[in-house]
């Protein structure tokens, strides 16, 4: 049984290197399932062809003239091109860029010394609704993030934004994905005082959702306490 879309995936490239454009060009159309609809030599270019063209899945290269990769990111997360899917294309990533991009809507980064196999794989998985790290896919993307606050140890200079202990142990527990019915039952208070904490975190931080809040803290090191 054929399981392959019935249109091709609809691909644009965006990077400042034409050799490097040709080439991955070519290496997309060689498969049946991917179509190249446009290149893009710099940022702007790249947010111009995202809302006239509104492709399937942007390539986008992390480090271009005029306009960076996270810098377009930015200004196609509003608007017209807010759900082209967008794959970050960089030769290294630093774990600060990759919370950053992921927090502006990327749902992926690929290295740039993958094999094709991983970046055609990474193309398929965005497609089909989950996120692409590196070198694998990241179906609960909350528990990924969980994952670098662990990795992360002392890296970054921790700091508690007006939080108190009890805000910074909620916070704990909704990075490690826990719902305010778990939180209550964990920590033995009721949910209405979860929901009380949760909303003086959320000024506090400046978030509105417990995905930004995880990001932010990720992205903040705050110093979070591992929940069983």
């Amino acid at each position: 049984m054929d399981n392959r879309r019935p249109h091709p995936v609809r691909i644009v490239i965006a990077d400042d290197h034409p050799i490097f454009r040709d080439g991955l060009r070519r290496l997309l159309e060689a498969e049946s399932d991917l179509k190249v609809i446009g290149e893009a030599s710099d940022g702007a270019e790249a947010v111009k062809m995202a809302r006239h063209l509104k492709p399937d899945i942007m390539l986008l290269d992390l480090a271009m003239p005029r306009m960076p990769g996270l810098e377009a990111l930015r200004e196609m997360s509003t608007g017209p091109a807010h759900s082209v899917r967008v794959i970050l294309l960089t030769a290294a990533a630093e774990k600060k860029q990759i919370v950053e991009a992921l927090q502006l809507g990327a749902r992926g980064v690929v290295l740039k010394d993958s094999a094709t196999q991983l970046l055609l794989k990474s193309i398929h998985t965005v497609m089909s609704g989950e996120y692409w790290v590196g070198r694998e896919s990241v179906s609960n993307l909350v528990q990924y993030l969980r994952n670098l606050v662990q990795s992360s140890g002392e890296e970054a200079k921790q700091k508690k934004f007006g939080l108190t202990p009890r805000e910074l142990e909620i916070v704990s527990a909704v990075v490690a994905g826990y719902s305010n019915k778990e939180i209550a039952e964990y920590f033995k208070i009721s949910e209405d005082t979860v929901k009380h904490h949760l909303s003086n975190i959320f000024d506090k931080l400046g978030v509105s959702t417990r995905l930004e809040l995880a990001l932010f803290a990720v992205n903040q090191g705050l110093p979070l306490k591992t929940i069983a």
